[in-house]
């Protein structure tokens, strides 16, 4: 899927030297995927178990 998304060039340049990733695609990708595990695992606490 296409979008245009307006991203914060700090951000997305801090983001890109902290993982060495340069593609857009790829650290955006890489941040839906960290706040899926982080809210997934926030959500598993609440039914008590662990992770």
């Amino acid at each position: 899927m296409k979008t245009t998304l307006n991203i914060d060039e700090k951000a997305l340049n801090k983001t890109s030297s902290l993982t060495g990733v340069k593609e857009k695609t790829a650290l955006v990708r890489m941040g839906l995927e960290a706040l899926i595990a982080r809210e997934s695992a926030k959500r598993l606490a609440k039914l008590g178990g662990t992770e």
